[in-house]
């Protein structure tokens, strides 16, 4: 637990406010200063709604309404490489896991993001443990939940675990992962769930690209 001091009212608002100015400058003739407000009060709701503890939620706040900007704004647009999404029901395992992986195999040949059902407050440490051993940090990874526009980008959307949790959209190419829950697993296991998605991206990727290398 944090020793920080949880921000007042008024200082999330400063600060979301001073977030809200730096992506609307971002998204000058994208998006107008309405639209990326909204995002960005949303976006500190949906997260706060999962908090149990709120001193880095502003900070958060800013990675999330970012990532939804961007997917949004591809949505918009046309993309120029696939966009894939995993999904399970906490962010913070399998989906993370896989997203990571992907996202270093692929090296900008496909946008990768994740996302989660019911997200939890923290990453699993395991999980993070496990990727770090392989050369892959969560610097910046934290749980998050699926709002219309991620989903609204993806081609591919992988589901592991959600069940009826997670919704159907149409119009998606859906794949269900059949891979274990690393929560409350020893580091044994989840290794073995980590080189299991591995090899379940790499092959994802080759689909996805025609097994090029460029």
């Amino acid at each position: 637990m944090s020793g920080l001091p949880e921000p007042s009212a008024e200082e999330v608002r400063h600060e979301l406010g001073r977030i809200t100015d730096e992506l609307t400058e971002r998204y000058t003739g994208t998006f107008d200063r309405d639209t990326v407000s909204r995002f960005v009060f949303e976006s500190y709701d949906l997260l706060a709604s999962h908090a149990t503890v709120r001193n880095h939620l502003v900070a958060l706040t800013s990675h999330f309404a970012k990532d939804r900007l961007a997917a949004h704004a591809e949505s918009i647009g046309s993309g120029s490489v696939p966009q894939v999404l995993f999904l399970c029901v906490h962010n913070a395992g399998r989906s993370q896991m896989a997203a990571a992986l992907l996202r270093r195999h692929a090296m900008g040949r496909v946008s990768v993001r994740s996302a989660g059902s019911a997200p939890t407050g923290v990453l699993n440490p395991t999980c993070v443990e496990s990727l770090a051993e392989i050369g892959i940090e969560l610097t910046e990874a934290f749980p998050k939940p699926l709002t219309d526009e991620i989903v609204n980008t993806a081609d591919v959307v992988v589901s592991m675990g959600c069940g009826d949790t997670c919704s159907v959209y149409p119009g998606k190419s859906y794949l269900e992962w059949d891979v274990p829950d690393p929560a409350g697993q020893p580091i044994a296991v989840v290794r073995r769930i980590r080189d299991d998605l591995d090899n379940r991206v790499r092959q994802l990727l080759d689909d996805l690209t025609g097994g090029t290398d460029s």
